[in-house]
């Protein structure tokens, strides 16, 4: 019995210190959340703004261009991605 007692007692394969979630890990989380909160913030402050100036029409087409351009510029990434393959 003290054997078994031993062997469950033993860390695992899938301990969490040896697959490389360990402290660091959560600090890196914690400074992802702060900084796309951070980003966030900004965002809705611009947005808010925006809608302040514009109005909700305006400032929903402002963010609808900001959007496109986004899109454009990515999928224009992708492409240029695919064709290299």
């Amino acid at each position: 019995m003290a054997r078994g007692w031993h062997a469950a007692s033993r860390m695992s394969d899938t301990d969490p210190v040896q697959d490389g979630s360990g402290f660091g890990f959560f600090l890196r989380l914690a400074g992802f959340v702060v900084a796309a909160g951070i980003i966030g913030l900004v965002l809705m402050l611009i947005l808010s703004r925006a809608v302040y100036a514009w109005g909700f029409f305006g400032a929903f087409i402002a963010f609808a261009i900001v959007m496109l351009a986004f899109g454009w510029f990515y999928d224009r990434r992708q492409t240029r991605d695919y064709e290299a393959e």
